[in-house]
């Protein structure tokens, strides 16, 4: 994986006009500097409390302003300071682009925002698209022990150019923190698909391990998250088992009404002992009043599956369903469908399906989802506990400071 381009530092300011002073004045600008690393560490190079000294001025002919460079006085790495107010390729400032990148999330055509709001739809592409090459986990998560131990895992089915693809997908804590994009659902190919989300969270955390995975039953994904982190423990996910049930009812709704109330009652025991009891009344029931047939076979498949999903009680925050994850692959799916699915180079669709996720991760809830919290803000809230600005598109570039990695 290639990583983004980390040597630029995003800090925010209160106001253009703030900016330009500082720039003009490098002591300020130190200063400015040296109150946003103590604030937010994360932000900067690891090394940077060491010292640092000014390198170089320059002009940016697009959006008419100035940025500096800092040089690192342990390493002597050069860092640019870019303002989040403009964005990293400074095609646009972030208020230009940030209600059509807003409404983009919700699946606008690009063609759609060049007409209300001017230039291309390649410049709104574009501009989507780069927000997809910072770190996925690193600009999410800020800090180590924020890390998610359980996750949920699953790969979307779409297409690229005609051709099926899928798309691995890993959350946790409320946001997308692994999406790649797979040519086979092997387990190799999976593995290598998942691997971008454990480089990443390793990036945080060398030594994070997840202590739970839900999946569905596919052996191949089951199979990646054994190899990427063999100390995790694979949960199976209930709800695709039940899923299967109700599909072989078919348009018998007595029967299918029947077979679920049995089916999840199982699956509300409040103790392993407890589930085991009543996944053994269940069995006792499909095979006594319940007609031979795909429905009686389904229901004793749920049943032989009982050693599975116990392991999901030694672990009381595990997820036993896929809900989580279904909610937001929900999102992706109708983001996918408006666009008709992926185009251009592996590498572009790529960049797409993480930009997505990246603008799931810090898109502002609506007044629906905070209900009576008026302090939730976003995802990104809700897994740091804070926001570096109120503006989601300048949360996001300030959290992609060195492109999600603290180098």
């Amino acid at each position: 994986m290639e990583p983004s381009r980390g040597k630029r530092i995003c800090v925010p300011f209160e106001s253009e006009a703030q900016y330009e002073a500082c720039v003009a004045d490098p002591e300020c600008f130190r200063q400015h500097l040296e109150a946003r690393h103590a604030e937010h560490p994360e932000l900067f190079p690891a090394r940077v409390a060491e010292g640092f000294g000014f390198h170089d001025k320059s002009w940016s002919l697009k959006q008419q302003l100035w940025t500096r460079r800092i040089e690192l006085t342990a390493t002597e790495e050069r860092c640019q300071i870019r303002p989040s107010f403009v964005l990293p390729s400074m095609t646009a400032r972030t208020e230009e682009v940030e209600k059509a990148l807003y409404l983009r999330h919700g699946g606008v055509p690009f063609d759609a925002l060049a007409s209300v709001f001017g230039r291309n739809a390649m410049f709104w592409y574009r501009a989507e698209v780069a927000l997809g090459r910072p770190s996925l986990v690193g600009s999410t998560v800020k800090q180590p022990q924020r890390l998610p131990e359980d996750l949920l895992a699953d790969e979307k089915h779409t297409w690229a150019l005609g051709h099926k693809i899928y798309v691995p997908t890993t959350v946790g804590g409320g946001g997308i923190l692994g999406a790649a994009v797979a040519k086979s659902a092997s387990a190799e190919a999976l593995e290598v698909a998942y691997g971008e989300f454990a480089q990443e969270a390793r990036e945080r955390s060398p030594a994070y391990s997840p202590k739970t995975v839900c999946t569905d039953g596919w052996d191949a994904t089951q199979s990646a998250w054994k190899s990427l982190f063999p100390a995790g423990c694979i949960i199976l996910c209930f709800l695709h088992s039940a899923l299967t049930v109700a599909e072989r009812c078919g348009r018998d709704l007595v029967l299918r009404t029947r077979v679920l109330a049995r089916v999840w009652e199982v699956y509300q025991a409040p103790t392993r002992a407890q589930f085991s009891q009543r996944l053994r009344r269940l069995r006792e029931w499909a095979t006594t009043p319940l007609s031979e047939g795909v429905v009686r076979e389904m229901v004793l498949k749920l049943c032989r599956k009982g050693p599975q999903f116990v392991h999901a009680y030694r672990f009381p925050t595990a997820h036993r369903t896929s809900n989580a994850l279904d909610r937001l692959m929900h999102h992706q799916d109708r983001r996918l469908y408006a666009m008709r699915y992926l185009h251009g180079t592996p590498e572009s669709a790529r960049l797409a399906v993480r930009a997505m996720a990246l603008q799931w991760n810090f898109h502002p809830y609506g007044a629906r989802c905070r209900g009576d919290d008026r302090t939730r803000c976003s995802p990104f809230h809700d897994l740091n506990g804070f926001e570096y600005h109120p503006n989601w598109l300048h949360n996001l570039l300030i959290a992609s400071s060195m492109g999600g990695r603290r180098l």
